[in-house]
């Protein structure tokens, strides 16, 4: 069992090993959501420009705090940087953008979203601008992952985010970005689930100092609502026989077995709810160890299954090949 309910990251500050997703949280649900997850004990909140919902995710954290749920200096907020913006001219206007759209001084974590650079987008064009360029055609970029974390690095700097990290990378990416990286990438978020461990991924990460972050815990179950058939096909996870028997003799629920299977191996988790019993239910994930043989059991699931590919959505940028 982690002695901590955090991770003590390489630019020397603490993240919560539990935080609250911000992704496909809608816009007329999300200020409440953002505050009734701080009112349930919720610190940390994974937002993104992608999103489209910074705004009210910056609404809920302005009312926790002017009704003394909370206090800034205790919350861990993060954002991402998104692919059309890695031009090193245009990080810190974005970044800036962002922060204001929050309500912040300064992100906890600020996350290259994608190692992918993209056309640019102007805000008053399209905001989020997602994949395409202003003609709908998905554009590619000239920025290098270099030009771009050389401009990160400049908002740590700045006083504008306090760690900087890195999403979706495979592990030759990281080791390049090592060799000229001023400040190390503090974490890395990755999709992980039992049908797609990355157990090498994981170990080179956390071995290099780099603490790992699991998006998408619960594997197929938060792209169904996408209609992606990937999703579709494969059985899920919240149902699947072993997960069930583990967490009927741990008497947990399919998902606390997802979340602690991760965290008990200090990968933090950002799960989602609107439901206030799986609000509380998720959160507390830190409280029992699952045995060696339940670890074995689950390990045996894994199928190399990904779901969260640019390629999935139709999008030729063939980053996991």
């Amino acid at each position: 069992m982690p002695s901590s309910t955090t991770i003590k990251l390489n630019s020397g500050h603490e993240m919560p090993l539990v935080g609250f997703g911000l992704w496909k949280v809608n816009n007329d649900t999300c200020a409440d959501q953002v505050y009734n997850a701080i009112k349930a004990g919720y610190r940390c909140f994974d937002g993104a420009c992608d999103y489209g919902n910074e705004v009210e995710s910056g609404q809920g954290v302005a009312r926790a705090i002017k009704d003394g749920l909370v206090e800034r200096s205790n919350l861990f907020l993060v954002s991402k940087l998104w692919n059309s913006f890695h031009d090193g001219p245009r990080v810190e206007p974005i970044c800036k953008k962002q922060l204001q759209d929050w309500g912040l001084d300064y992100f906890d974590l600020y996350i290259m979203h994608f190692p992918i650079s993209l056309k640019y987008v102007d805000p008053s064009v399209r905001y989020p601008p997602g994949f395409t360029d202003e003609n709908g055609n998905v554009t590619p970029g000239k920025a290098s992952i270099q030009e771009t974390w050389t401009a990160m690095e400049k908002l740590v700097e700045g006083g504008l985010c306090k760690s900087i990290g890195i999403s979706n990378f495979r592990g030759v990416l990281i080791m390049d970005l090592l060799r000229y990286a001023k400040i190390r990438p503090a974490t890395l978020q990755i999709e992980h689930h039992p049908y797609l461990m990355q157990e090498g991924l994981i170990k080179y990460a956390q071995d290099e100092g780099i603490a790992v972050t699991a998006y998408s815990s619960f594997g197929p179950q938060s792209f169904l609502e996408l209609d992606m058939q990937q999703a579709k096909d494969a059985p899920l996870l919240l149902e699947h026989p072993t997960i069930k028997k583990i967490a009927e003799k741990h008497g947990k629920t399919p998902a606390q077995v997802l979340l602690r299977w991760a965290t008990q191996r200090n990968v933090a988790v950002i799960p989602k709810s609107n439901n206030k019993e799986r609000l509380a239910q998720n959160l507390d994930v830190l409280g029992f160890d699952l045995k060696e043989e339940d670890m074995k059991e689950i390990k045996g699931i894994d199928r190399g299954l990904r779901f969260n590919d640019p390629l999935n959505y139709g999008v030729a940028q063939p980053i996991f090949a």
